[in-house]
C-alpha cells in the first residue's frame, strides 16, 4: 500500500513538473497570425471608437490577429505619407496605435541600444519592419493617444516594435521584439510567416 501511495505521489509530481515546463515553453513562444477580414466582421464597438479619428485616411483595411494566448483586431490605413495600425482587444478596448518608421527616425542612442541587443542575441539578423508604438495606457485618453500618434511625436512613453528575421544557434526565425523609447528590451515572441493577404503596416 505504501508503495502505491509513493508511486502516485511521484506520478503527480512528474505530471506537475511537465505542466509547468509546457507553460514555460508556451510563454516563450507566442506565435501570432493575422487574417484580413471584412469591415462587417470588425467589432462595431471598436469601430465606433476609431471612426471619429479616421477622416482623410486611405487604404483602409481590417484584420483579426490570433496568437497562442489571445485575439485582437486591427485597422490599418495610410494617413498622409505614414502607415498606421490601430489595435483593439477583443473587449473593444484600444490597446495601441503604431506608426511605420525607418531606422533614421529613431534617436541614435536608442537605436544603438536596440542594435546591441540584436547582436548579443542573434548570430545574424535583418530588420524587416519598425513601428513606433503609442500604448493607450501610457496616455490620459483615447483622444490624446490618437493625437500623439498622428503627430508622430517622440515621447518617453512610446515603444519600438521590430519585426526581425534572425538566426539563433539552430535556425532562422521571425521575431516580433519590443523595446522602450530608450532602446531597452521589453519582450519578444516568435512570429509565423505572414499569409498572402497580410500587408506590412
Amino acid at each position: 500500500m505504501k508503495l502505491n501511495v509513493l508511486d502516485t505521489m511521484r506520478y503527480k509530481g512528474l505530471t506537475l513538473l511537465a505542466l509547468i515546463f509546457c507553460c514555460f515553453l508556451s510563454a516563450q513562444a507566442k506565435y501570432e497570425r493575422e487574417f484580413r477580414i471584412k469591415k462587417s466582421q470588425f467589432p462595431q464597438a471598436s469601430l465606433e471608437v476609431a471612426e471619429p479619428f479616421m477622416d482623410g485616411v486611405r487604404k483602409l483595411r481590417f484584420y483579426k490577429e490570433i496568437d497562442s494566448s489571445r485575439q485582437s483586431y486591427e485597422i490599418k490605413f495610410k494617413r498622409g505619407r505614414l502607415k498606421y495600425s490601430v489595435e483593439f482587444s477583443d473587449k473593444d478596448v484600444l490597446e495601441d496605435i503604431e506608426v511605420g518608421i525607418a531606422e533614421v527616425d529613431i534617436p541614435k542612442a536608442s537605436f544603438q541600444a536596440i542594435e546591441q541587443y540584436l547582436k548579443e542575441n542573434f548570430t545574424k539578423y535583418k530588420i524587416r519592419k519598425i513601428q513606433q508604438q503609442y500604448p493607450r495606457t501610457a496616455f490620459a485618453s483615447t483622444e490624446e493617444t490618437f493625437r500623439n500618434a498622428f503627430q508622430n511625436l517622440i515621447l518617453p512613453e512610446i515603444r519600438y516594435e521590430l519585426m526581425v528575421h534572425a538566426k539563433t544557434t539552430e535556425e532562422y526565425m521571425d521575431f516580433e521584439i519590443l523595446f522602450d523609447s530608450e532602446g531597452q528590451f521589453l519582450n519578444q515572441r516568435k512570429s509565423l510567416p505572414p499569409n498572402y493577404d497580410h500587408v506590412l503596416y
